[in-house]
């Protein structure tokens, strides 16, 4: 793994997020056709301990100094994969006060270990992007001991039990789940689950599938006023990737691609970055119009946009 922490980098729901990976890069239970991160190349429900804890916790130790407003256990795969995490969770708390939040696709709840594991996180954010077993197969493509049923009930039964916060990231794709009928259908799942929060999302970086497309904000607004009372689109943090060491970092990303085409690897690569930081920053520069995506030899390259066509910033 080519490293286990990564920020802190802007979120949008958590401030300033220090990352931690905690699986191999795509490393899942699910192969999203949304996913920005590519096609999962190990999808699998078996866990264990991918990487050393006690590594986790002095890689983790050497970043604390940057007082992030979250330790975020996400990465390039589904962290609860990841056999150690409640001891993971338990030893953070030892070590500071910052909030440990789970960012998790929820595939795993099924399973009361899973469950006992994240029961010590301050925030737990599973995602629940399909109201049925059809749209559920059709965007995840997940492994074959996950069903729809038994995922839902997971995470019901995770409501029932953890005392924590509980936000549910929903997902919405233009022409799958984004219709009438899908709509209700995951306010039905939402009201049994019965989160704190639920986060209206949808594609804003290039993903593995082009057929994954994005639903207008106008529409997402609506769409949260029927999935649930509690129920908000996530918020651009424009204001979080304005610091100045954010906008370094894009500049460098800049620089990097106007020479050539670079793919998140290259980028990642060459400036000693994480994928999931770069992604970030690819995202803040599609939204300026300052790149662009296009598939080279079935791989996603990002190159720069003529100066005649860039948004100033």
């Amino acid at each position: 793994m080519s490293s286990l922490i990564f920020g802190p980098v802007p979120s949008r729901r958590l401030g300033r997020s220090l990352g931690v990976d905690l699986v191999p890069f795509k490393t899942c239970t699910y192969d999203c056709i949304y996913c920005q991160l590519g096609r999962t190349t190990h999808k699998t429900t078996e866990r264990k301990e991918w990487v050393s804890l006690d590594e986790v916790i002095e890689s983790l130790k050497s970043h604390l100094s940057s007082n992030p407003d979250y330790i975020t256990l996400s990465g390039s795969g589904e962290p609860t994969l990841y056999s150690r995490i409640r001891e993971l969770i338990d030893k953070i708390k030892t070590v500071t006060n910052i909030p440990v939040a789970v960012l998790t696709n929820g595939s795993l709840f099924f399973l009361p270990e899973v469950r006992r594991d994240v029961m010590q996180a301050d925030l737990v954010i599973p995602s629940l992007d399909a109201g049925n077993a059809s749209a559920f197969e059709y965007i995840h493509r997940p492994h074959t001991d996950i069903i729809f049923d038994k995922m839902l009930k997971g995470l019901v039964d995770l409501r029932n039990e953890y005392k924590g916060q509980y936000w549910l990231e929903v997902f919405m794709l233009s022409g799958v789940t984004s219709v009438e009928q899908e709509i209700q259908k995951l306010s039905e799942c939402i009201r049994h689950i019965s989160p704190d929060r639920v986060q209206v999302n949808t594609v804003t970086r290039p993903p593995v599938e082009s057929f994954a497309l994005p639903v207008s904000k106008d529409r997402l607004m609506y769409i949260a006023s029927q999935l649930a009372e509690n129920a908000e689109v996530i918020a651009d943090y424009r204001h979080v990737h304005n610091q100045e060491t954010f906008t370094a970092t894009r500049e460098d990303i800049l620089e990097l691609v106007r020479r050539r085409p670079c793919s998140i690897d290259d980028i990642a690569q060459g400036l000693g970055l994480h994928r999931n930081e770069v992604l970030k920053y690819i995202e803040d520069l599609i939204s300026l119009g300052q790149i662009y995506s296009e598939m080279i030899d079935n791989r996603l390259y990002y190159t720069i946009r003529p100066p005649n066509q860039i948004r100033l910033i």
